[in-house]
This record gives structure tokens, sequence and C-alpha cells, in this order.
């Protein structure tokens, strides 16, 4: 049974779960200490057939929250019934890149203002307003730190690295060792909200293993102490966006499909919020629109899983990450829109020579992919789903 619910909320809230539905419930009791109108929620749980989808659904009314649960029986009555369903194998199977259907639920529904992506393995923490953080911010603009380095990208996790020496999972290799530089200004219009995370960090299966963790965490952990504050990355420069916790605009959509991971020949994963975060970032910078990291925290409880299965999933696009935000430098600095921005970042991407790499065939899957993606979210476009 597919979503029915009519009186939806302006918030978005998408979180793909086999494992822990549960954990949604520390959010919505965040909101309620911290003042926030929960009827603005509407929260969709991606998840599979195999499992307990009916008690989802009983614990959203529990929580008195609107929302809907689609499994891959529902996400194909969906797509159905939205007239989309040629475009279904752009949101790949059993993958975390399923978050993908969230983005097309939402475009489909114009009273969606703002998307919050979760991820089933956090908590918010209880002296942030999660929501009201992350809501004050987008749409607004503020003078902040702005960051760069002689690379070209900033680790989320500067402000503190001399410390803790961490980088996060999807920053390139190639770019480490970087010189920071950091001034006061004022933002653009603030077009996502990226919070950090505390506990386990958001590491790579390489990293993890230098860091001497065989059960794909780390040895080595955040605390709020390791950051002090909200950070703009300058025009030009790159940064890694995680999903498990972020906040975004809706206008977004159109350049920020999840990079179709693990449902493919080469078994990739792990790089699709990685490389959907690059094409954020690029999209913003033409459209002069910002991005900020930093608040609010969520303590982030990763599972033990063996770190060499991540490994496993990484290795194959490791070299092909380390040159995927060289190809979108090619596309314009600026586009009227975020679908021209996304198009012109295609065709970056597709002329661009990966032919030296390791798997640049997948280059050419994930282009196909890019460009049926936009075409889902043209079809939808009138909001009729």
């Amino acid at each position: 049974m597919t979503d029915t619910t009519t009186n939806r909320g302006d918030i978005c809230v998408v979180a793909p779960t086999v494992r822990n539905p549960e954990f949604i419930e520390g959010y919505v009791e965040n909101a309620r200490e911290h003042d926030v109108d929960t009827d603005r929620l509407h929260v969709v749980l991606v998840t599979e057939d195999f499992c307990e989808k009916d008690a989802m659904r009983t614990m959203l009314d529990d929580l008195g929250v609107t929302g809907a649960v689609f499994g891959g029986a529902e996400r194909d009555d969906w797509y159905d019934q939205a007239g989309i369903a040629e475009f279904s194998d752009v949101v790949p199977a059993a993958s975390h890149a399923e978050t993908s259907f969230g983005l097309l639920y939402a475009w489909a529904h114009p009273e969606f203002e703002t998307i919050v992506f979760l991820d089933d393995d956090t908590q918010p923490h209880e002296e942030f307003d999660f929501f009201g953080d992350h809501l004050d911010r987008l749409g607004t603009t503020t003078t902040v730190e702005h960051v760069a380095s002689d690379e070209q990208w900033v680790n989320v996790l500067y402000q503190n690295v001399e410390e803790h020496g961490l980088y996060p999972r999807g920053y390139p290799y190639s770019a480490m060792g970087e010189t920071v530089r950091t001034s006061e200004a004022q933002t653009d219009e603030i077009v996502a909200s990226q919070g950090l995370w505390t506990n386990v960090p958001d590491l790579d299966a390489v990293r993890i293993l230098m860091d001497g963790d065989l059960q794909g965490q780390a040895q080595t952990r955040t605390s709020a102490e390791d950051f002090t504050g909200n950070f703009a990355v300058e025009d030009g420069h790159y940064l890694t966006v995680c999903s498990m916790n972020l906040a975004f605009k809706r206008e977004v959509i159109p350049a920020f499909y999840q990079f179709p991971m693990d449902d493919n020949e080469w078994e990739i994963g792990r790089f699709d919020d990685i490389w959907s975060g690059l094409t954020l970032k690029k999209a913003a910078d033409m459209l002069d629109k910002s991005v900020v990291t930093g608040y609010p925290l969520c303590v982030h409880n990763k599972a033990e899983r063996s770190t060499f299965s991540d490994l496993n999933n990484e290795v194959p696009a490791l070299e092909l990450n380390e040159h995927f935000w060289k190809a979108l430098e090619d596309a314009p600095d600026s586009a009227p829109d975020y679908a021209t921005a996304y198009e012109e970042m295609i065709e970056a991407v597709d002329a661009y020579d990966f032919s030296a790499y390791h798997n640049s065939e997948f280059i050419d899957f994930t282009v196909e992919k890019m460009r049926r993606w936009l075409a889902a979210i043209r079809t939808l476009e009138d909001g009729t789903a």
C-alpha cells in the first residue's frame, strides 16, 4: 500500500532503514522538546520487503507524525502511479542510494519545502535543536567562517585535525596534507545545511584499517569538543557531504542524484552521497548559493561490521574518486537553474577522459543514470504524482 496521506507537512524526512527504524523516535522527541511543530514532519522510510513494514507504519502512527513506508513493492506501485516506471532503474536496489527514491517522492510533492536526510544509526544530541537549527539556516545568509585550501578541498573535520588527524570518507588521498586558509565572510543564500557527527567518525575503510579497527568503525572517536561552529567552503572548492545528517531546500533536487551504487556489475558502493555532494557543491557555486557545515551535531552509533566488506565496496572506485571532481570542474561557472547546472555537469563528466583509470566503464554507466535521473525529474515537474 502506497502513501495516501493528504495532510503532509512541509518537511520531508527521508531515512533508509532495514535494521533500526525505531531510531526516528529520538528525532521526533527532539523536535517536541525544542518546540518544533511535528505536524510539519512527514517521515519517509525507505526499506525492503523483507522488513516489518506494517510495524513501521504503526510506529509512525504512534509517534503522531504523518509518513509513508516504501519497500520494493510500494516503490514499484509509486513509480506506476507517478508515471515514471520507465525510470525506476535510476534508484539502485538494496542500496543506501535508495535515498534517491525519497528525492523523487519529495519532488513530486511541491508542499515539501525542506528535505532532511537521516541515517538509522544516528541520534540527535539533546543539547541541539536538531530540526530548528537546520531550518533556521536554510534560505538565509549569515556571516560565518569560510574555508579553502591549496588543494581545492576542505576537510570537514579540519577544526581539530591537529589532535585527531582524521579525514572523512570520500576525501581524495591526493588532497591530503593541504594548507588551510580561513576568513570571515557572508554566505550567499544557504540551500544545504550539513550537520557533523560525534562518536564514530565517517571514515572510509582504508582509513579505518590505518586506525587499527577491523570492525568497520574507528579506534579514534570524535566528540562535541572537536567541532567549534559552522563554516562554509569557498566557491571553487569541494568537501565531502554525508547524508546521515543533512537538510536542504527542495530546489536542489535536480542536481542532487544519489549515485548508483551497489547494484552494478563493478560492485562499487559507498560513493553515493560523496559524489552527489560534489554535484551539490558545484551546482551551488554555479547558482551563487551556499552550503554550510557544522551544527547541529548527531551521534553516529555505527554498528560493527567487517572493515574489509566496506573495503571491497570502495576499492573499485577509489581511483575514480580522485578524478571525478576534476571532471565537474570542466562544467561552466554559472547556470540559470539546478537542472541546467546538472546537464552541464553531465556533459563535463561524459567528455572527461577517465580511460586510464581502473573501472572507467563505471563512469559511462553513471552518466547514463545521471541523464535518466534528469529525465525522471522533468517528467515529475508538474507535481501531479
